[in-house]
């Protein structure tokens, strides 16, 4: 059996952040599942539908990346794809708190789940959803920050 991963995340929406995490984390093991849960502390703006979709358009030329939503524990969707590794992206030592938190209990519910964090890109440190979609809710440029397919479904939201 090749080496499975699950990155986890809300991505409302993906960002270049996201995917350089993704994109560095489909060289490194077999296969990659992006599965896009819902942040219950957070109100999206794309429905877990839209966000599939967007991740599924910017990255298709990663043949070894499925992109799916789960409704439930990370760890329990892990289990299911026979992953043993969790991959999580870090910005920031802001970042590194929460993301702390998140793995020890992961830890609890499955000890044989090890969680392997990737650091940004330093050119994309800073960067996160919301802030992209405060930029585009205001119509200032999101072009380095987002894929195009991303741009263009933000630009479509603040218009309706």
């Amino acid at each position: 059996m090749g080496s499975i991963a699950v990155c986890p995340g809300s991505f409302d929406p993906i960002t270049y952040g996201h995917l350089d995490i993704i994109k560095r984390g489909a060289k490194v093991f077999d296969q990659v599942y992006v599965c896009v849960l819902n942040n219950s502390s957070k109100q999206p703006l794309f429905s877990v539908e839209e966000r599939c979709e967007l991740i599924r358009e910017v990255t298709k030329e990663l043949p070894n990346v499925i992109v799916e939503s789960y409704k439930g524990l990370l760890i329990d969707y892990a289990r299911e794809k026979q992953a043993k590794s969790i991959l999580r992206g870090l910005r920031a030592v802001s970042d590194f708190e929460y993301e702390m938190q998140i793995t020890s209990m992961n830890r609890v519910l499955d000890d044989q789940i090890e969680t392997f964090f990737m650091m940004t890109n330093n050119q994309y440190s800073f960067l996160s959803s919301s802030i992209v979609k405060e930029v585009a809710k205001f119509k200032g440029n999101i072009a380095e920050l987002v894929p195009e397919a991303v741009e263009k479904a933000l630009k479509s939201k603040f218009n309706e």
